[in-house]
């Protein structure tokens, strides 16, 4: 199966906040495992789109169990990312 094929496929079952504001940028099927790795793209949060955001890196990747697909556990590893605000000196991320 293609990439473009498994990324449609994902799309209609992924939760909706994943296929918007993270690229999947890995999967695999182990055994009767589905590992989906998705990584936070580089987009400014809402209410910051004036502020001066740099990215600064990433936090630890994040493991999910997601609900079973096909009698296959699902296993969502999600890394996000933050911005540091130049003007307030603090560090902004998404409240997922």
């Amino acid at each position: 199966m293609s990439s473009d094929s498994l990324l449609a496929i994902a799309n209609l079952l992924l939760p909706e906040v994943l296929v918007t504001y993270f690229d999947l940028t890995k999967h695999e099927i182990k055994g009767e495992e589905l590992h989906f790795y998705f990584t936070e793209l580089n987009t400014l949060p809402d209410g910051y789109n004036d502020a001066k955001l740099h990215s600064k890196g990433f936090f630890p990747q994040a493991t999910v169990q997601d609900f079973p697909i096909r009698g296959k556990n699902v296993f969502l590893h999600i890394t996000r990312r933050r911005w540091f605000n130049e003007t307030s000196g603090k560090v902004v991320t998404r409240d997922w």
